[in-house]
């Protein structure tokens, strides 16, 4: 496979398994740069695809080049152009948020005031400057996440894996999260995402992936994805809130327009909304589970899949 700034990562025949539990089969992927969101049920593969991808761990066969590089024979050059935050925050309880905001930056190869004045904006970023002081140890679960993120963010790499960055967050540490891997994109970075949150998806990737049995069983934008379970409808309700008919309708202003004046001329009292297919029943028809909390590791011999620091060195 031959590499273009037009390639973020390129796919042909990628298989994987543990002993005799295959976890990915035969996966074909090219991605362009962009916001892309890997979703899945539990035990899909998502997270062995993004540690493949990462360099974490040696896939079977097949071809894999990231930023045009191969994850095996290329590890310690890809590594130097990634990030990757994993599902368990990996931060040093012993140093402080500063600290370890400092330590990854300069592993990062930053310089010392390069990595602080990036350190200073993350921190204040994700509410954490009054506690950069303090050990991490003494921090919350959720804010123990929110510098684990901020840490993986500091060097602002070319390619970011971020494997369900927002699990425990409350609303406005995603939010934050959000704004800042939106900024990341606008500045030039790319961004491959695993999470639970389908809104999370919906609102962020430029491109969804749905990993199912080991399979990519869906390619698209969230529109594109939406459309596979149906068009648009105008839902009439009573003042209870009770549906009494469903209307379908293109979805146009024009076509929309057409049958609200209709409805307006028979039911005058009614209430109406205007419904599109969501990507929550996009991926129940697809994979026939509910959106769940990513596996923790997929490999049945155990071991710890996260791995941040490890790139990061």
């Amino acid at each position: 496979m031959s590499y273009t700034d037009s390639v973020l990562v390129e796919l042909r025949g990628l298989s994987k398994s543990y002993g005799t539990h295959d976890v990915l089969t035969d996966l074909d992927l090219t991605l362009p740069p962009g916001i892309h969101a890997l979703l899945g049920p539990n035990g899909a593969g998502k997270t062995t695809l993004v540690n493949i991808l990462s360099t974490l761990i040696p896939y079977d066969s097949g071809e894999v080049r990231v930023l045009g590089l191969d994850p095996r024979r290329d590890r310690t050059a890809l590594q130097g152009r990634i990030s990757l935050t994993g599902q368990y925050a990996a931060v040093d309880g012993r140093l402080s948020g500063m600290e370890n905001m400092l330590m990854m930056g300069r592993l990062f190869g930053l310089s010392r005031r390069a990595a602080r004045r990036r350190a200073d904006v993350l921190l204040e970023r994700f509410d954490l400057t009054a506690a950069a002081g303090k050990r991490a140890e003494t921090y919350s679960g959720g804010m123990r996440r929110k510098l684990d993120i901020a840490a993986s963010l500091i060097a602002e790499p070319q390619l970011i894996f971020l494997d369900e960055p927002t699990t425990g967050l409350d609303t406005r540490s995603r939010q934050a999260l959000w704004d800042e891997i939106t900024a990341l994109a606008e500045s030039g970075a790319s961004i491959l995402l695993t999470t639970q949150y389908l809104e999370e998806a919906d609102v962020l990737a430029e491109r969804i992936m749905v990993l199912h049995g080991g399979r990519i069983v869906a390619d698209g934008t969230a529109a594109e994805l939406k459309s596979r379970v149906g068009g648009s409808t105008i839902q009439l309700h009573d003042h209870a809130g009770h549906i009494l008919d469903e209307i379908p309708t293109g979805g146009s202003a024009a076509d929309v327009a057409h049958h609200l004046a209709a409805i307006a001329d028979a039911h005058p009292d009614v209430e109406v909304t205007v419904r599109r297919p969501t990507l929550d029943e996009v991926f129940l028809e697809l994979t026939g589970s509910p959106g769940e909390q990513d596996e923790a590791d997929e490999d049945p011999t155990g071991g710890d899949r996260t791995g941040r620091k490890e790139v990061a060195a």
